[in-house]
């Protein structure tokens, strides 16, 4: 008999596990089409749909709410979008095991994260690259064109070399005629 309670309680243990696991499945698939739903609609209502959030997440800072919010400051386009407060607040969901609804989705919207601040910080890099190689032109460019004043110059001093030149022998030719 003890054994059958303890089998029971055993079964029913997981029996609770697998319906958490399922409520927060159901959750995180609501949370994911609201956030393609705001994503998908005009300024306004993303705006509304945010504040919502915000208020739902002060009022009380659940697992789904924290989640909910997050996912609209990730995904939201600008001005709405904050990625950095968004991270802040999925941080203790991407602790959790990552195996877990709330888990996996908060490591991918994470992920998600990392991915457009390495890209931000490859597109700053190439940009920083790019500025620095028209500079590298331009220095180039003005030191070309120094040579090639100094160089005009000096050809001006040989053609009026030459004219001074051309000039005295003429006028030895004119005094001995």
């Amino acid at each position: 008999m003890r054994a059958l309670a303890i089998l029971l309680a055993t079964l029913l243990g997981g029996c609770a596990l697998l319906s958490t696991e399922a409520k927060e499945s159901a959750q995180v698939s609501r949370i994911t089409s609201e956030t393609v739903t705001a994503a998908r609609s005009p300024a306004d209502a993303q705006r509304q749909l945010l504040e919502h959030a915000r208020r739902d997440f002060q009022h009380a800072a659940s697992d789904v709410n924290r989640l909910r919010l997050a996912a609209l400051l990730i995904t939201l386009p600008d001005p709405l979008r904050d990625e950095a407060r968004g991270a802040a607040i999925l941080k203790p969901l991407t602790a959790r095991d990552a195996a877990s609804p709330y888990g996996s989705i908060a490591v991918l919207l994470s992920l998600q994260v990392a991915e457009r601040q390495r890209i931000a910080r490859d597109a700053e890099r190439a940009a920083k690259e790019s500025e620095r190689a028209v500079k590298e032109s331009e220095r180039t460019a003005r030191e070309g064109e120094k040579r090639e004043e100094a160089l005009q110059q000096q050809l001006d001093a040989l053609k009026s070399i030459e004219r001074g030149i051309i000039e005295r022998e003429e006028k030895l030719r004119a005094n001995r005629r």
